[in-house]
């Protein structure tokens, strides 16, 4: 469907879509016969193996294992999530530039991501310096920003990928805070919540900024959209 609005595509806007390597990416894909379907469950495989790295990273660090433990996990989810966006990037470039389209394709591209999102931020909650209620409420409110923008496109309207904290905003708010982790695994600071001191690190961080940001989006993109629905009815 295309979009009512020349300033808000029915693609996510991204700069990277048109870097030479990922068209290349792309194609090369796309001549092995690799559907786009794949490469958003591999996307999703990829955001469910950086929420158990993450949770991984707290695990370990309960049990006393070393910090080079910690580092390789919290790494690994780093490359995971990247992983991810990448996946989101190439399934959609296969599937327009490349003609492979399917009638499924929608559901590929909307459930992976929402389970990715899930297990991601909910393995971040139970991380070193995380707190397993800030995951859970970061899991939440992504689904309230990716919901809204399902409805506008319920509505007959336009997909809307305003931010601040759209899914490439979260994935690099918690990138940012596992690249601290990896140079330094101790770092975190003791936070009182109902009376009880909590140790909050780098993800914890993340993750309230990441639930503060997706909150202001969920209310932008709902503000938004009211006013796209009484302009089209005008």
């Amino acid at each position: 469907m295309p979009s009512d609005d020349p300033d808000m595509p029915d693609r996510r806007p991204l700069r990277s879509r048109g870097w030479p390597v990922v068209r290349a990416a792309a194609v090369w894909l796309s001549a092995r016969g690799v559907s786009p379907n794949a490469i958003s469950v591999v996307g999703m495989v990829a955001g469910v193996v950086a929420g158990g790295a993450l949770a991984g990273t707290g695990w370990i660090c309960a049990d006393g294992s070393s910090d080079v433990a910690v580092r390789l996990l919290a790494l690994s989810a780093i490359v995971c999530v990247q992983l991810r966006l990448l996946c989101n990037l190439l399934d959609g470039l296969v599937a327009v530039e490349g003609g492979r389209k399917s009638a499924v394709g929608e559901l590929y591209n909307e459930v992976p991501d929402r389970v990715s999102d899930t297990v991601t931020f909910v393995g971040a909650g139970f991380a070193i310096g995380g707190e397993p209620a800030l995951g859970f409420v970061a899991a939440i409110v992504a689904l309230l920003v990716a919901y809204v923008r399902a409805v506008g496109k319920g509505c007959g309207l336009a997909y809307d990928f305003c931010g601040p904290m759209a899914k490439q905003h979260r994935m690099a708010v918690l990138s940012a805070a596992g690249v601290v982790v990896v140079i330094a695994p101790g770092l975190g600071f003791s936070v009182p919540v109902f009376g009880v001191d909590r140790a909050i690190g780098p993800i914890g961080v993340a993750l309230v900024v990441i639930i503060a940001g997706g909150l202001v989006t969920f209310v932008r993109r709902l503000v938004r959209l009211a006013r796209r629905l009484r302009s089209a009815e005008a």
